[in-house]
């Protein structure tokens, strides 16, 4: 599944297109769960969370809802289908993403994270104790859909040292006009994790007692680099020079549907506002390493006693 071409491409741009990693029946079987997913929510009895890009002012979304999330089926709605408290669209529209913890709580979608495929790509890529969070299909509303600003997946998904990777998986052809991914190719070669996101330390009390962060926000880090996945380099690995002319462009990857993206957790990627008539939705999930530190900071956590899900 995952080719020595496919590695080296990896390792050179911090991210790899394999096509045709879902057939078209399984394609199928997927998007009719959602859409059985989509048909059964009842917005009138669900806290209409919204979710944020970081695009308005950094503000991203930190509420209980979404710090619960890790383990369970949750849906976060975009920022523009809520008005007053109320959806402005039609409820199959509105979503955002539904996640983040898809491959505990859906079979299919436990059985795709799952499968011999990722697994045998995982262990490629030099995962010993690979282990899964944050899983989530988005849809990328036609008309609505936000763009997502320029960022590291490690960044959010932070281990001593560095060792996120995303597993990106079409459900639809993603094109530049529908919001596709677009990527810094290489940039996973010179650019150092500087910041993270994180569970602020101040917290408020819920109504049952509990304590919970009182939202989330970036914190400034001393920089911290490994070019692992594939090399495993324990952190010691040193970045390139950045390219003398200034950082390059970003180029977009437009996929099939049924093609699996892996990207890098330091590769500098992005995708657009989807202004077309057009959905786009997408399953993704991400690995770390298990043998890694990933702390008490970090804004998704698995709740009191349970771990990340072993691959």
């Amino acid at each position: 599944m995952l080719s020595e071409a496919h590695l080296d491409t990896f390792k050179r741009d911090g991210c790899v297109v394999v096509e045709g990693f879902l057939t078209e029946e399984q394609i199928k079987t997927l998007r009719g769960r959602i859409s059985d997913m989509l048909d059964s929510l009842e917005p009138s009895s669900h806290p209409l969370t919204t979710f944020a890009t970081g695009t308005r002012d950094d503000k991203h979304i930190g509420d209980r809802y979404f710090f619960e999330s890790s383990d369970k089926t949750c849906y976060f709605f975009d920022e523009d289908a809520v008005v007053d408290g109320r959806l402005a669209v039609d409820k199959q529209r509105a979503v955002n993403k539904i996640g983040h913890g898809l491959h505990i709580t859906e079979p299919l979608f436990a059985a795709l994270t799952h499968s011999e495929h990722t697994r045998a790509i995982a262990s490629r890529l030099g995962y010993e104790d690979a282990r899964v969070l944050q899983s989530m299909v988005i849809f990328k509303q036609p008309k609505i859909g936000g763009a997502v600003p320029l960022h590291q997946d490690s960044s959010f998904l932070f281990t001593r040292p560095p060792s996120a990777c995303g597993f990106w998986i079409a459900l639809e052809d993603c094109t530049l006009t529908n919001g596709c991914l677009e990527v810094v190719p290489g940039s996973h070669r010179y650019s150092a994790v500087t910041r993270r996101f994180v569970r602020k330390q101040t917290s408020f009390t819920a109504s049952d007692g509990s304590e919970f962060p009182d939202g989330n926000e970036f914190v400034h880090i001393e920089p911290v680099f490994s070019l692992f996945p594939p090399d495993r380099d324990d952190g010691r690995a040193t970045a390139e020079a950045p390219p003398s002319a200034g950082p390059k462009e970003c180029v977009p990857l437009q996929v099939k549907a049924g093609s699996l993206v892996l990207i890098h957790g330091q590769l500098l990627h992005r995708s657009s506002h989807n202004h077309s008539d057009r959905s786009r939705w997408i399953y993704t999930f991400h690995i770390v390493e298990g043998s890694y530190e990933y702390d008490a900071r970090n804004w998704l956590q698995m709740p009191a006693a349970a771990e990340l899900t072993k691959l």
